[in-house]
């Protein structure tokens, strides 16, 4: 049984709508099926699935049948492994390819290829989520690493807790920056107004961004993007709020006219550097941008 208390993020959402929020790798059904059953209860009473919650509210829900292993298919889906060992994997995420399952994505993820490709991931974060220290979103290419037994998971865990896990980016930004390097510290939030969103709050958590200039080209800019901290959507809300959003962005740049791709931001992790949870080196891992990012960076170079 977990227990939630609705805070200012969660007011005034729907019962089923919050519970999928908070819990991603749920299923609607099985939400729906908790709801109507009494297993999961607001302030210790059955309400319907349509409840508007209200600030102080205790949630409880049981998420015990929900987390058989029957939940999570294997899946013969190929995927580039940069490199392996008995503790971790580090894997190149094609663009399009969801971490791991949630709402409307029970297959074709990555853990469900993790669990066809390695006959063993740590546990400590479900069945839903074998191997799955830390993700990227679906429409973000690049590194992630996916630990293989449950000393690894904690010990790589607890590097993405002090921020000492090394992540870079290379995202394709709208607009000439015209700084060289930039600092970003803005705190994130769940938008209130759109729950798959994050916005810059007060009340969030600290996000940190830097920034270094790669290339200028008519109306764009390339950037590495240095994360120190890894909150959801942590790029991309930053570089919109200085009005140089990720180009073809769905969420956070729908006002342009002209994307150059439909498939989603264009933005790639590119460098990993963490410490072996074993061997106790640091390790680092760097991937080229995908041919369809190098083909728009080449269209842009011709019209300079």
């Amino acid at each position: 049984m977990v227990e939630i208390i609705v805070d200012e993020s969660l007011f005034n959402i729907r019962l089923d709508k919050a519970i999928s929020t908070l819990f991603n790798e749920l299923s609607r059904t099985y939400i729906a099926k908790c709801i109507f059953e009494g297993k999961c209860l607001v302030n210790n009473k059955k309400e319907k699935s349509s409840y508007k919650l209200k600030k102080g509210d205790v949630i409880n829900i049981d998420l015990e049948k929900e987390n058989d292993i029957s939940y999570l298919e294997k899946e013969d889906i190929p995927i580039e492994i940069v490199y392996e060992d008995d503790d971790i994997a580090i894997i190149n995420k094609p663009q399009g390819m969801v971490v791991h399952p949630g709402n409307g994505n029970k297959n074709h993820t990555l853990a469900n290829a993790l669990i066809f490709h390695f006959s063993s991931l740590s546990s400590l974060n479900g069945e839903t989520r074998p191997g799955i220290v830390h993700r990227i979103d679906k429409d973000t290419a690049g590194l992630l690493v996916v630990a293989k037994n449950d000393k690894a998971h904690r010990f790589l865990s607890h590097q993405l807790e002090n921020h000492t896990l090394k992540r870079e980016y290379i995202a394709l930004c709208k607009g000439v920056i015209k700084e060289n390097k930039g600092h970003i510290d803005l705190p994130l939030a769940r938008d209130k107004n759109n729950r798959l969103k994050m916005c810059v709050d007060k009340s969030g958590k600290q996000a940190i961004t830097d920034f270094e200039v790669i290339e200028r080209f008519n109306n764009y800019t390339l950037v590495k993007c240095s994360l120190k901290t890894g909150r959801t959507h942590q790029i991309r809300v930053h570089m919109a709020y200085i009005s140089h959003p990720i180009d073809s962005d769905p969420l956070y740049n729908k006002k342009s006219a002209c994307k150059l791709w439909d498939k989603g931001q264009l933005l790639c992790a590119v460098k990993l550097t963490l410490v072996h949870p074993t061997t106790k080196k640091e390790m680092e891992f760097n991937i080229s941008l995908p041919p369809y990012f190098e083909n728009i960076l080449s269209s842009l170079r011709k019209n300079k």
